[in-house]
Order: C-alpha cells, then sequence, then structure tokens
C-alpha cells in the first residue's frame, strides 16, 4: 500500500509540476494575492475528483471517443487564446501590483476562471482521466485508492505551494517591468498550449 501511495505521488507530481495554463493561472493569482488559497483548493479538489474517475475506468471509455475529445481542444483552445490575450493587454499596459482589495478580481470571478482554466483544458482530462488511470492499473484492485490519494496529495502541495510561493513573491511585482515579465509569459504560456491542442488534432 505505501509503494502504491509513493507512486501515486510520484506520478502526480511529474505530471502537474509542469509549465501550463493551469499552473501558469494559480501562480499569477498567488502573486496578486486574489483569493489565491480558494484557487488552490479548487484546483486540487478537481485533480482528486479526476483522477477518482480515472481509477475507477471512466477515462479509458472517454479516450476512445475522438469526436469528445476534437470539442474538448477546440473549446479549451478558444478559452487559451481568449485568456492570453487578456494577459498580453494587461502586460501592455502595465502598471505595479496593486494590494488594495478594491483592485482585486471578485471571489465570484475567480471560481470562474479557476473552473474554466482547469475543466476546458483537455490536458487535465489527459493526466488525469487517462495517464493517471491506466497508471493504477499496475496494482491490485485494493492498493488503488492508496495509488489515488498519493497523487491527489502531491496536486494539493503542488498547488498550495505555487499560490503561497506567489504570494511571498508579491513585493518584487511592486516593480512594473516584473509585472510585465509574468503577464507576457502567462500569455505565451496560455498561447502555447492553445496551438499545440490545436495542432495534435
Amino acid at each position: 500500500m505505501f509503494f502504491a501511495f509513493l507512486k501515486g505521488f510520484g506520478t502526480g507530481a511529474g505530471l502537474i509540476i509542469a509549465i501550463g495554463a493551469q499552473n501558469a493561472y494559480v501562480l499569477s493569482q498567488g502573486v496578486r494575492r486574489n483569493h489565491h488559497i480558494p484557487i488552490a483548493l479548487i484546483c486540487t479538489f478537481f485533480d482528486a475528483l479526476l483522477i477518482t474517475i480515472g481509477i475507477l475506468g471512466v477515462g479509458t471509455a472517454i479516450a476512445s471517443h475522438p469526436a469528445l475529445t476534437h470539442v474538448a481542444a477546440w473549446g479549451g483552445a478558444a478559452f487559451l487564446f481568449w485568456y492570453g490575450l487578456g494577459s498580453f493587454r494587461s502586460a501592455f499596459k502595465g502598471g505595479a501590483l496593486e494590494t488594495n482589495d478594491d483592485e482585486r478580481t471578485t471571489l465570484k470571478k475567480a471560481v470562474l476562471t479557476t473552473l474554466a482554466v482547469t475543466l476546458l483544458n483537455p490536458h487535465v482530462y489527459l493526466d488525469t482521466l487517462v495517464l493517471m488511470g491506466s497508471i493504477s492499473g499496475q496494482f491490485p484492485l485494493v492498493q488503488r485508492p492508496w495509488f489515488g490519494v498519493g497523487a491527489a496529495l502531491a496536486s494539493f502541495v503542488w498547488f498550495m505551494l505555487l499560490s503561497l510561493g506567489g504570494n511571498l513573491l508579491a513585493p518584487f511585482f511592486k516593480k512594473e517591468v516584473a509585472w510585465k515579465i509574468l503577464d507576457t509569459a502567462v500569455g505565451i504560456t496560455m498561447w502555447a498550449i492553445g496551438i499545440s491542442l490545436l495542432i495534435n488534432l
């Protein structure tokens, strides 16, 4: 059981710790100190939910229907291009980090954007439903829940580190040039992932 837990934690960490749309968004909101803890918890919850569904074997069934993956890819790409454009506009407009609560995004908007960047990204389903689901099949049925717990814990640790790490970097982003760099990097990341989704269709 402990080996299954460690395997789940290591696999989850390996898949999650990569520059992606979700990670870029969590980090940017951590820097902004904009509802960063709820955002990290939402990402963790859906990772855990999708990992559980994948372990139950649903991911393999979904992957066998190309039409679903095409729809998800186009929808995800459209959202990523839209969000990336917003980041480029923010970088062009400039400005330093403001910590005044009046300047922050509302909790409702933060939650909706988190749901979009999580659930409209086909890579999330590939990593959690398909890959994690198939890897868990290496273990006996009784050990698979421990694999899932390990993977979910890796998700929780990573998103909290991203969120709190961004929060610690907030003083650095009082400088306008640092803010421009972050917004530009987020925009490039979003567009690159969007393009990769369309190329892989």
